[in-house]
């Protein structure tokens, strides 16, 4: 019977990730349910127990736990939003001058330096000769020794009743801008191409209401999923539980336990510390008087979700802003970050992600390369919390196994040396 049990449960393994990978597009609510509920599982757990000892139903717990979380997100946006569009209208508005700034200060310097060290960049094009002026007519001698008389710009050739004449070109006269005309002129084109291209224009409006309808559907899905996940929390453990045997079920607790140590530590710390380091930098930013420091900030806070790549990439942008204010501001902004990132790698993983949570960094970077290679942008986000799972497997299999493993036979003790 044993053997029948365990070839049920490997063809049923088999058929749940033949179906996974078959429908791997639409397991993405799934992945974020299970992340939403497990972020949140503590809190439920806190305003389920109550206080003073009175009890809260879940559901009710859940719901409020919603509120807040979705309502403290809201007026955050909320609060920012004003801000962050008016820096990214000042930054728009200053990008012609930045990139000037660029083409006539850094890249010149950049050259310089690099001619200082022996290195010499190649030679930049010459410039593409004007054109030379046309002329209104050029003569060309014809084999027979006539002449042929070519009419070029600034003239024009009018028929009348005897023949041809070639007068001057006339010159074109700059009307005055008229608001009305220009506004009826746009809003004719506009009609007309509206009319020659309803097709086109029917189908972008459709696709764009069919983008938002399915970002909107799979927002509350995903909502409804964590919630339903959070209720039945036991139950989905138990099923889980049943299909392990009897004497591995203590296992199966500590590879739970283990597995969600972890995770913990991966998601709900890196939270945390994404949180910090956002705060951290604006402080940072703020006080150096740093251009669009609440965009630098909030780039810097939602770049810190992947670990190594998005430290990086957040500190580019800060100090390339950096650059334009100054190399004493731009090496602040970039000692400032190294310093956030110090702190967080010797202080803050250690404390809030704690030991179960550590992953060598050769295999972050293998996972966020694999996940981003296959699921791009998405696959990079969850690529650590899952290199995180396929970890704690291994070391609890190993211990397992270790465990199986008969003991090596400890040499024999050299006997006494007897006495003459």
């Amino acid at each position: 019977m044993l053997w029948r049990r365990r070839l049920f449960l490997g063809v049923s393994a088999a058929v749940v990730v033949l179906v996974m990978l078959i429908a791997h597009e639409v397991m993405l609510p799934f992945v974020l349910a299970a992340l939403i509920a497990f972020v949140l599982t503590p809190l439920v757990g806190r305003v389920e127990r109550g206080a003073r000892g009175v009890r809260v139903p879940r559901a009710l717990a859940i719901v409020l736990v919603y509120a807040v979380v979705l309502g403290s997100i809201a007026t955050f946006v909320r609060g920012v939003t004003p801000r962050i569009a008016q820096e990214f209208r000042t930054l728009s508005a200053e990008l012609p001058a930045l990139a000037e700034d660029a083409r006539t200060k850094w890249v010149p310097a950049i050259t310089d330096r690099l001619g200082a060290f022996g290195v010499k960049p190649p030679p930049l094009p010459p410039p593409a000769p004007e054109p030379a002026p046309t002329s209104a007519f050029v003569a060309r001698p014809q084999p027979d020794g006539s002449l042929a008389i070519d009419v070029g710009a600034g003239a024009v050739v009018v028929e009348t009743k005897t023949g041809w004449r070639i007068e001057p070109a006339p010159e074109k006269k700059v009307e005055a801008f008229d608001p009305g005309r220009a506004l009826t002129e746009a809003v004719s084109k506009s009609f007309a191409y509206a009319q020659a291209n309803s097709l086109e224009i029917a189908r972008a409006l459709r696709q764009l209401i069919t983008s938002v309808s399915r970002v909107i559907f799979l927002f509350f899905i995903t909502l409804m999923l964590a919630a339903y996940m959070m209720m039945t929390r036991e139950r989905i453990v138990g099923f889980f539980r049943s299909l392990v045997r009897p004497s591995g079920q203590l296992g199966f607790d500590a590879l739970l336990a283990r597995v969600e140590a972890g995770l913990s530590g991966v998601v709900r710390g890196q939270l945390v510390i994404c949180g910090i380091n956002g705060v951290l930098s604006a402080i940072g930013f703020a006080f150096i008087g740093l251009k669009y420091w609440p965009v630098m900030a909030i780039i810097a806070a939602v770049f810190s979700l992947i670990p190594i790549f998005g430290s990086i990439a957040s500190a580019v942008p800060a100090v390339a802003v950096g650059l334009t204010q100054g190399l004493g501001t731009a090496t602040f902004v970039l000692v400032w970050i190294v310093g956030i990132h110090q702190l967080e790698a010797n202080l803050l993983n250690p404390k809030i992600m704690g030991d179960a949570a550590k992953i060598h960094p050769v295999l972050v970077i293998f996972a966020l390369l694999v996940g981003e290679h296959f699921f791009q942008a998405i696959g990079a986000l969850l690529a650590v919390p899952t290199m995180s799972i396929a970890q704690s497997v291994f070391l609890h299999l190993r211990e397992v196994t270790a465990k199986d493993e008969p003991e090596a036979a400890q040499p024999a003790p050299p006997a006494a040396a007897s006495e003459p």
